[in-house]
C-alpha cells in the first residue's frame, strides 16, 4: 500500500512539472514574440528616418507607440508622417 502512495505522488509530481514547463513555454513564446515585434518596429522606425529621410522625431509618443505596438505601430507612424500628420 505504501508503494502505491509513492507511485501516485510521483505521478502527480510529473504532471505538475509538465504543467509548469508548458506554462513557462507559453509565456516565454509570447514574450519572445512581443520582443521580436518591438525590435522590428524600432528597426523600421530607424530605417524610415535614415534611408528615406522622413525626419520622424524620436519623441516619447513615437517611442512608446513603437514599443507597445511594434511593427504595426511603426508603420502607422510612418504612414502618418507621409500624409503630413504629426503626433
Amino acid at each position: 500500500m505504501a508503494l502505491f502512495g509513492i507511485a501516485l505522488s510521483g505521478i502527480w509530481l510529473i504532471i505538475a512539472v509538465a504543467l509548469a514547463v508548458l506554462i513557462i513555454w507559453k509565456i516565454g513564446k509570447t514574450i519572445f514574440g512581443l520582443l521580436a515585434n518591438t525590435i522590428l518596429g524600432f528597426i523600421t522606425f530607424f530605417l524610415a528616418n535614415t534611408v528615406f529621410g522622413l525626419g520622424i522625431p524620436y519623441d516619447i509618443a513615437s517611442i512608446v507607440i513603437t514599443a507597445i505596438f511594434g511593427l504595426p505601430g511603426a508603420a502607422v507612424i510612418v504612414f502618418l508622417k507621409l500624409i503630413g500628420v504629426t503626433i
